[in-house]
């Protein structure tokens, strides 16, 4: 299935895009999905311990088994001001 991923705020500079396309097998989870990710732009990985995941409206957990039609968004952490 193709995935539809997007990116935000410092996230769409490290990947140079603000949205990819990302071929994944059926019942892949947000872990696979980014380590397709790291490996296509290892710079990502040094966001890996901050990131939101969301699928759809909902953040999910990298357990999360990716749905057909889902549209998932990576985002650095939530800053107040």
């Amino acid at each position: 299935m193709r995935v539809p991923v997007q990116f935000f705020s410092q996230l769409k500079d490290v990947m140079q895009t603000s949205e990819i396309e990302v071929a994944q097998k059926d019942g892949a989870t947000i872990t696979d999905l980014l380590a397709e990710l790291y490996q296509r732009t290892p710079r990502l990985r040094d966001w890996d311990g901050s990131i939101l995941i969301g699928a759809g409206v909902e953040f999910v957990g990298r357990d999360y088994v990716i749905q057909p039609g889902d549209q998932i968004a990576i985002m650095p952490p939530v800053q107040g001001g």
